[in-house]
């Protein structure tokens, strides 16, 4: 019998450290190829980050045009990456998405990367059919942010810039912070929760969802947060950013411009 026929995009996640990509059945939410990564280029210019990408389609097999989500570690407006805290300061008001789209021959989109995995969520994971207002964080190497209101995202939040101490919170309680700070996981959770007490008394959310590599970790530092609302990890984890990017690449798909692989080919695994 023929195979079930899905409806496949490809996501593609840029950090600081690591770029990784997948093709992504969205009618499920799940990956249904290996995940492609590789560590981010230092320096991380547009032309080295390019490269990398079209690394990640090719071995994806994806044919030239086909459209590609991309998630980006900046404020994204219009396809124009406004801001480069944790990336080469080249991307600043770089027309990315027309950028990226002519030096890979891939139809590329562009959203902040914690706007993705926050799609992600709203679709698949903790945000689903959730009302009220509800943040997303992600963990890594900085802080991401994506608030949503009765599922309503509001785009390019950027939390982790919270002025904070004698900085901004991602200096304190990003992963980044935890590794390089040597921290354990209680001392680096008592950062994590002043962060969270700050959020709560300027949003007043009804829940807060830990994302990022760092959530597959809940369990060894939730008990040291009590930030004053519920608190649970994102249930895609760090695989919702390639998600959430394949669901903004369907959402931008021209009916004529190919979207991946056939939909009927055998999932790799």
């Amino acid at each position: 019998m023929p195979s079930k026929t899905r409806s496949v995009y490809t996501g593609i996640d840029i950090g600081a450290t690591g770029i990784k990509g997948g093709l992504v059945d969205i009618e499920s939410g799940r990956l249904i190829s290996e995940r492609i990564k590789f560590p981010t280029p230092n320096p991380s210019t547009p032309a080295a980050i390019a490269e990398t990408i079209s690394e990640i389609c090719k071995a994806l097999k994806l044919k030239k045009g086909t459209i590609v989500g991309c998630g980006f570690p900046a404020i994204v407006t219009h396809g124009i990456t406004r801001t480069a805290t944790n990336i080469n300061k080249k991307w600043i008001d770089l027309n990315a998405q027309k950028y990226l789209s002519k030096r890979t021959g891939y139809n590329m989109v562009l959203l902040n990367d914690a706007d993705a995995a926050g799609m992600a969520e709203l679709s698949f994971g903790r945000l689903k059919d959730q009302s009220g207002t509800v943040i997303l964080l992600t963990l890594g190497t900085g802080i991401g942010s994506a608030i949503f209101v009765d599922g309503k995202l509001l785009p390019n939040t950027e939390l982790g810039h919270l002025k904070f101490r004698d900085g901004i919170a991602e200096d304190y309680a990003s992963n980044r912070a935890r590794k390089e700070g040597q921290r354990t996981y209680k001392v680096w959770a008592k950062e994590l929760n002043n962060v969270l007490k700050h959020v709560c008394l300027l949003f007043s959310p009804d829940l807060i969802i830990l994302g990022g590599g760092v959530s597959k970790r809940f369990n060894l530092y939730k008990d040291f947060l009590d930030p004053g609302c519920i608190l649970v990890p994102a249930r895609l984890r760090n695989n919702a950013g390639i998600v959430g990017a394949a669901l903004y690449a369907h959402q931008h798909a021209p009916a004529t411009a190919p979207k991946g692989p056939s939909p009927d080919e055998p999932a790799k695994k």
